[in-house]
């Protein structure tokens, strides 16, 4: 077993075979962390997030407006997770939004959905990590120097635990997910009971006043509060995930979550709003969120508020868990229809998609850094990509459902179509400036992408389809060995070339005349049959004079195959091969983009 192996083991684990690929399949006790923990998660910043735009010039008299705010984002809630029940029972093969736009829009909106998810997919790993590591600034404001380092790691470990395996992922998040719910939920009912208590420093508008609120400001607090709905669709996108009965089983995990989420959100907007927190700078020193201030008016500093903030710190960190449950599943099915990279379709030894978890890690730590770890720097750009994708999915399922005649359930889906295709407006307005642009530049970026790849692999099909037309025909084959000096490793060549064909050929490129006669001789002793071909070499280069020679080769009969055969020792432990020149490997290089040209190796393992 190699060094790599051997870590990759340590690890991730070991390979688990095909046949026991349902006992990787979740339970709705283990789903709801693993699907659900990014729309849980939510919490603890869509409230701040509605507050901040709120916080006009920083003036508080338009703070009063969270809850109304918050009692319109809970109702959508509720309008998109009733519409992603019906598309479970209807597509329970699971895609979510890209399946279902697909199959009744069309093949261009299928791809706008799923170009639309997998960069909120990314847009979600970067904002869940950074917010929940500005929780752990809140407690100790003195990682706010590291804070990029931080994000980085924390990605980097959620990764790690989802390449071991779906069902150890659940198993990891569950604790960190049920606590924060759990200890969220107390907080709020204890801030009920003891609101009357605790006196508000900032006071309401007058109606005067409140009128004279524009209209924007209002659609722009409510845009940044639809941070909430996202991760919604991902129960949907992963339904071959549970156990069976599959979409039973999802559709009441989506419920549960979607009832959670209302009344935590809801319950800390009311709270928020009546305590009177005021979001912070985050650049300012001592920066706590407003999860963070709620829990100091209701319990004060102490026990409760260090498990509160490393509750939050852990699911919102964890959060980025759904985002690698689902992009890379979804990768997989534009893989399978030729949109992104086959390699992104494989399934690895841990029975999870490796490969787009990995590139998902990437390319969120990307976004990190360049954003600098800011989580209002990344909110902006948040919640485009999931609107866009919850309005073609909803839509899509009217077709669905109107293709076959389910009349009493179809107002639902196109009510949610309607609203969120509204909100998906005002988002692209209100965020525009703020970088929204960005997201739908990346949009155009990633459909030219799949047109590019889809584009690729149709040609590849029509080249590589055999007509009627195409026969076997005969291949006459030259094999050129090349021989540095005559060791035992280059006499399992010979007899290798001697196998493959009558037209073998012996090349040797010529450094020093004393060392080629005394190359000469050995040669005639073993192979005299073999042609040796000496190769001059004016400026002591391997490469060029075998390029020339095989160029010459081609030009004689371009219709032959030629292997070039190089002998190569392999010694016995792996820090040994540093000390070996290894021609192969420029040879490939330099000899790739010849026609009917094979590099291969024939190894001789040392004692």
């Amino acid at each position: 077993m190699s060094v790599l192996t051997l870590a990759k083991r340590i690890f991730l684990g070991k390979p688990i075979a095909t046949k026991h690929a349902h006992h990787q399949r979740l339970s709705k006790i283990f789903a709801l962390p693993v699907f659900a923990s990014d729309a849980l998660s939510s919490v603890a910043y869509a409230t701040e997030a509605t507050m901040g735009v709120l916080m006009v010039g920083g003036s508080t008299g338009y703070l009063h407006l969270t809850f109304p705010i918050s009692i319109a984002i809970s109702a959508l809630i509720i309008i998109v997770a009733s519409s992603y029940y019906q598309t479970i029972h209807a597509y329970p093969q699971g895609g979510g939004s890209y399946i279902v736009a697909s199959d009744n829009l069309g093949s261009v909106w299928g791809r706008v959905a799923g170009a639309s998810i997998l960069i909120d997919y990314v847009l979600t790993v970067s904002v869940s990590v950074t917010a929940g590591v500005l929780a752990l600034v809140s407690l100790w404001p003195g990682l706010h120097q590291y804070i990029i380092l931080v994000n980085v790691l924390c990605v980097a470990l959620v990764a790690m635990v989802n390449l071991r395996g779906t069902k150890e992922s659940g198993m990891a998040f569950a604790i960190p997910t049920y606590s924060f719910v759990a200890l969220v939920l107390i907080m709020i009912a204890v801030g009920l009971f003891k609101q009357h208590q605790i006196t508000p420093p900032w006071t309401h508008l007058d109606n005067e006043d409140a009128r004279l609120l524009g209209t924007f400001l209002l659609l722009r607090a409510f845009a940044s509060g639809c941070t909430a709905l996202t991760g919604i669709e991902a129960i949907a996108d992963g339904v071959q995930a549970f156990k069976k009965p599959e979409s039973r089983n999802a559709s009441i995990t989506l419920s549960v979550m979607a009832v959670i989420l209302a009344v935590m959100f809801l319950g800390s907007s009311w709270i928020a709003q009546h305590t009177g927190v005021i979001p912070m700078d985050q650049d300012r020193h001592g920066y706590q969120t407003v999860l963070a201030q709620i829990c100091l008016r209701v319990f004060g500093q102490g026990w409760y508020f260090l498990l509160l903030q490393i509750a939050t710190a852990l699911i919102l960190i964890l959060a980025a868990n759904t985002a690698f449950a689902d992009f890379p599943r979804l990768c997989s099915f534009m893989a399978r229809d030729g949109y992104l990279p086959r390699q992104l379709g494989s399934v690895g030894d841990r029975l999870v998609f490796q490969n787009g978890i990995m590139v998902l890690a990437i390319l969120a730590c990307v976004l990190i850094f360049g954003f600098k770890g800011h989580t209002d720097a990344l909110i902006p750009l948040y919640a485009i990509g999931v609107f866009t994708a919850f309005t073609l999915s909803q839509f899509g399922m009217v077709v669905h459902q109107l293709k076959r005649k389910h009349y009493a359930i179809m107002p639902v889906s196109l009510v949610g179509g309607c609203v969120t295709a509204l909100v998906t407006g005002v988002i692209v307005l209100t965020k525009f400036q703020e970088g929204g642009w960005i997201v739908l530049v990346a949009l155009a970026i990633l459909l030219t992408i799949f047109w590019g790849i889809r584009r690729h692999y149709d040609y590849l099909a029509k080249e590589l389809s055999v007509t009627p037309e195409d026969t076997l025909k005969p291949i006459r084959t030259t094999v050129l060995l090349l021989v540095p000096r005559v060791h035992r490793g280059i006499l399992q060549a010979i007899s290798y070339a001697k196998s493959m064909t009558n037209d073998a050929r012996a090349l040797h490129v010529m450094w020093d005349p004393a060392f080629t006669k005394q190359v000469k001789s050995d040669w005639n002793k073993f192979a005299p049959d073999i042609p040796l071909v000496i190769l001059e070499s004016p400026y002591r280069s391997l490469l060029e004079p075998v390029e020339d020679y095989i160029d010459q080769a081609i030009a004689e009969d371009p219709s032959a195959m030629i292997t070039v055969i190089v002998p190569v020792a392999v010694p016995k432990h792996w820090w040994q091969g540093l000390l070996h020149n290894n021609a192969a490997i420029p040879l490939k290089r330099a000899l790739k983009s010849r026609k009917n040209v094979i590099i291969t190796n024939v190894r001789y393992f040392l004692k």
